[in-house]
């Protein structure tokens, strides 16, 4: 398993909206066959798993990181190559969260008597998919805030002047996590004054995440660097056709997203995304957009770059947040890491809530 774990972590920036799957088929002790899921439409890991194996399948024991597909989506269920193949045995990881899988594919292989075991290191096969979890089971992407900050929680100084706070290592490091992700959002304010290109440079990769640009009032210049490569989404919460016909023409698409009170609807920004396949979402936004996503129920991880230095109560904080008299409402997270990146800190914490089901 730890080996089919492997192989699907090469499929890191590469499956969505997929999961991260791999395999490895296990014949007389010794490996016969192993494969990884490379990218949606292409053969499963299962498939390449067992076309590596040929004949050597039969009687077999499969190890998969996540039950084999019972559907027929853009390829045929995997269920199907298994059972054809003449495996005896199958261990998964993890029932797959898909309701259109969801215990069908263990069901289908144990008609076929093939004896199935789940489970095994299903902790990590979660953290390697929480994006997908997440998906299948909330509707919406996993949101994984990412800050860089000096040791007492600036962020910037008072002016907005933010580069750079954390060293060159930090920053490569996070293009690592920006290049996993299925898309990157930010706000207005923080184009508006940083003019970010938000795509992954520091880091090989093969595709490029959506851009998601929270702009209630469509106050973005349409000559911003953001709108120069790659695919933009833009969301709003009024109208205004001759903003949007600017911005449209630079290539970006603009949808409305609105609440009452006239700025955007948050969770069903992050629904939306959900329905669009969205696995992964990492945030790179100012103090005000990360405090309204945080107050809304949105942020479910912290990706958190603390610097070697301290720049006072002047500069700017993480998060614009209402102000508490009490400690008891405040939000709580859970440290998962703390690694030192360079000179600097990654602290990797969540809000303190269950992981998805």
């Amino acid at each position: 398993m730890e080996q089919a774990l492997a192989l699907a972590a090469r499929g890191l920036y590469t499956t969505t909206p997929n999961p991260r799957v791999g395999s490895v088929v296990v014949k007389d002790g010794a490996v016969v066959g192993a494969g990884w899921h490379e990218k949606a439409g292409l053969p499963h890991a299962e498939i390449n798993a067992l076309r590596e194996a040929g004949e050597s399948a039969r009687g077999a024991t499969l190890y998969v990181n996540l039950e084999p597909c019972s559907h027929h989506g853009r390829t045929p269920p995997c269920v199907d190559a298994v059972i054809a193949a003449g495996v005896r045995r199958v261990v998964t990881a993890m029932r797959d969260p898909n309701p259109d899988v969801a215990g069908a594919g263990f069901a289908r292989l144990r008609a076929a008597g093939i004896e199935v075991e789940q489970g095994v290191m299903e902790e990590d096969a979660r953290e390697l998919n929480i994006g997908f979890v997440s998906r299948m089971t909330r509707g919406r992407p996993w949101v994984r805030m990412k800050i860089a900050a000096s040791l007492d929680g600036r962020t910037a100084l008072a002016n907005g002047k933010s580069q750079w706070i954390t060293g060159e290592a930090a920053r490569r490091d996070g293009h690592h996590w920006r290049a996993r992700a299925c898309a990157v959002l930010t706000g207005a304010g923080t184009v508006n004054e940083d003019d970010p290109q938000l795509n992954v440079r520091e880091v090989q990769t093969p595709r490029q995440p959506l851009k998601v640009l929270i702009d209630s009032r469509l106050e973005i210049r349409p000559e911003a660097r953001l709108f120069e490569s790659g695919k933009v989404l833009v969301v709003a919460a009024r109208e205004d056709e001759v903003k949007a016909k600017a911005l449209r023409a630079r290539g970006a698409e603009v949808i409305l997203v609105p609440n009452p009170e006239g700025k955007t609807e948050l969770m069903s920004v992050m629904r939306e995304l959900g329905r669009r396949g969205v696995n992964e979402l990492h945030v790179e936004a100012g103090t005000r957009l990360n405090g309204s996503l945080v107050r809304e129920g949105c942020v479910d991880e912290l990706l958190v770059y603390l610097a070697p230095s301290v720049i006072g109560d002047s500069g700017r904080g993480m998060f614009a947040l209402p102000e508490l008299t009490e400690l008891e409402p405040r939000t709580r997270l859970s440290f998962r890491e703390v690694v030192k990146i360079g000179e600097d800190l990654r602290i990797i914490a969540r809000i303190a809530m269950p992981i998805p089901p």
